[in-house]
């Protein structure tokens, strides 16, 4: 019988393949325990490194998790549904609300981590912003937890010319976050445009979310227009792939 395409690939991709069925069937529920290396040797007649590396794969896809001296389990997160046209409604913000609000439904979402700084623009930023070489900006970095763990890292840039004494150069910019400071300010965001992108992460990316060098991130550039079109915030954000959807919800 000729081989299947199935057949000639590698042993452990086979293993990982019949792991990830039976985690997608329900034979293996969040939270329940995988077979692991010596029982996955048994089962497949395979080495050590073959059952090793099935189980990486499940890993790196974020499928599942390793826990120190237990094994490897069904990863128990739900993925959080990012609802990209909503969540960016001017009722969000413009109500108080964090555009965070319309993604996590009654989950725990917290920055973990938040950094605020005065620093010149790097030239992408300034480009997009239309700025001088003698201009800064305000520069927002933060980590999201949910649920406690990392999913998300954010970096905004503000021109300081805009921002400059309001609360938005505050660790906490207060209700409704920037976007309603900037409207405060007589900028307010009408238009926003996202560019996505994917590729893996790189080293300080995957300690900062806690993910595999094999699990992929997502890259979100949006950048917030004023009205005539000003730009008044790029944000460029790296999500953890394996924690998110990406929702897009339009009428034809």
């Amino acid at each position: 019988m000729a081989s299947t395409d199935d057949d000639r690939r590698p042993k452990y991709q086979r293993i990982a393949d019949s792991l990830r069925e039976a985690i997608q069937s329900g034979e293996y529920g969040p939270g329940d325990r995988l077979p692991g290396e010596n029982d996955l040797m048994a089962t497949h007649e395979v080495a050590r490194m073959t059952a090793r590396q099935a189980l990486s794969v499940l890993k790196a896809e974020g499928l599942a998790e390793s826990r120190k001296g237990a094994g490897v389990f069904v990863r128990s997160f739900r993925p959080l549904r990012r609802r990209g046209i909503q969540r960016l409604s001017q009722q969000q913000w413009g109500n108080g609300k964090s555009i965070w609000s319309a993604d996590i439904e009654n989950r725990a979402l917290v920055v973990d981590q938040v950094t605020v700084s005065e620093e010149s623009a790097p030239d992408h930023v300034g480009a997009v912003l239309d700025l001088s070489d003698e201009d800064t900006v305000c520069v927002r970095r933060r980590r999201f937890a949910l649920e406690e763990k990392p999913v998300l890292l954010a970096t905004s840039y503000l021109p300081m010319s805009v921002v400059a004494g309001s609360a938005i150069t505050e660790e906490n910019p207060g209700a409704g976050g920037i976007y309603a400071r900037l409207a405060e300010l007589g900028y307010k965001p009408v238009h926003f445009r996202e560019e996505i992108r994917s590729r893996m992460p790189s080293k300080d990316e995957a300690e900062q979310l806690s993910i595999s060098a094999g699990t992929p991130v997502i890259l979100i550039c949006r950048t917030a227009f004023a009205d005539e079109g000003r730009p008044v915030e790029i944000n460029e954000m790296t999500l953890d792939a394996a924690s998110y959807v990406l929702e897009y919800d339009f009428d034809a």
